[in-house]
């Protein structure tokens, strides 16, 4: 597994299981083999080809997509919209869309409800 600390300039396509813990300052491409992880940002959009998985611990400004046969779990933020287009999408309780989620047909989107915290009794 590839781990990186810092700032990527530019797009980058993701073929193998690989951490980053910073920026993108572009788009992001997982494909066919590829694994990918942030902790941190991407200044532009992700795309999760068929075949690609993908965990946001941290912000997307643009739009995430994904295509069927991938799978993307998000617990961040993502300023735009997020598009399932056939393959699954798990949005987890802290996870935020500022835009619309879409689903195509055949997509999976499970969008894990708000923990419920109980007011302490005085």
């Amino acid at each position: 597994m590839r781990e990186e600390r810092g700032t990527v300039s530019g797009d980058i396509v993701v073929y193998e299981p690989y951490t980053l813990w910073g920026s993108v300052g572009g788009d992001v491409k997982v494909i066919e083999g590829g694994k990918f992880y942030l902790r941190g940002t991407i200044y532009g959009n992700l795309l999760v080809d068929a075949g690609g998985r993908a965990h946001i611990f941290g912000n997307v400004v643009g739009n995430v997509t994904i295509e069927p046969k991938a799978k993307l779990v998000h617990s961040g933020v993502v300023s735009g919209d997020a598009i399932n287009n056939g393959g699954r999408l798990f949005i987890e309780s802290i996870g935020e869309v500022r835009g619309k989620v879409k689903n195509r047909k055949g997509a999976e989107t499970t969008i894990q409800p708000p923990q419920k915290v109980e007011k302490p009794r005085e």
